[in-house]
């Protein structure tokens, strides 16, 4: 197959199932384009949930880790205690690492493991219908918050705030919030991803 010009070696060429205006192919591209210019793709690893992440080892040209749901942070740590020389990644949505995941990241992130999590959060369950996430924001409407999320009403709570959150762990050593929505944050954020992973390789 002939591949298009500038097209990441480590991304296959394929077409992506993600819903129109998804950021997930945006994110690829750009993890695949700094595996690359980092000559990484052989010593690669990517652990990816159940979610829209699930789908990530179709698209990625390296080797890939399916985790239970929530449990990719410790997948993670193992693989990379058992080939530290690798680049580990953690490719989570806002479902699975801040609902039923979140103990694994808190404590991942707090004994100082050495792996990157590229957290994708769009604030809604989007692969199961749109319902409300634990990052979903005051206001914003779901298919379970017709009206918006409302702290006030029973059961819908506060947003959690995750990179705040890691934030206050002393184990935790680089978070940067980007966004793919426009080309400069699509750089800024690649940007931000690089120095993950250097951080990681070092």
């Amino acid at each position: 197959m002939e591949l298009a010009y500038g097209h990441p070696k480590s991304l296959k060429p394929i077409q992506t199932k993600y819903c129109p205006g998804c950021g997930h192919g945006v994110i690829h591209r750009i993890i695949c384009e700094v595996i690359d210019e980092l000559g990484l793709q052989e010593k690669s690893i990517i652990t990816n949930p159940v979610g829209c992440s699930i789908w990530a080892d179709l698209y990625f040209d390296i080797d890939s880790v399916q985790p239970a749901h929530g449990r990719t942070p410790a997948a993670a740590t193992g693989v990379k205690r058992v080939r530290p020389d690798h680049l580990v990644i953690c490719y989570q949505g806002d479902g699975d690492l801040a609902a039923i995941g979140t103990a694994e990241i808190v404590h991942a992130a707090n004994r100082g493991e050495k792996f990157t999590t590229i957290f994708v959060n769009n604030a809604i369950y989007g692969m199961t219908g749109g319902q409300m996430a634990p990052t979903t924001l005051v206001g914003q409407k779901a298919t379970t918050a017709p009206y918006g999320r409302d702290p006030g009403e029973a059961g819908m709570g506060y947003p959690i705030r995750v990179l705040e959150m890691l934030s206050t762990l002393q184990g935790t050593r680089y978070l940067a919030r980007g966004a793919v929505n426009n080309a400069a944050n699509i750089r800024k954020t690649k940007q931000y991803i690089k120095k993950a992973f250097e951080a990681q390789m070092k």
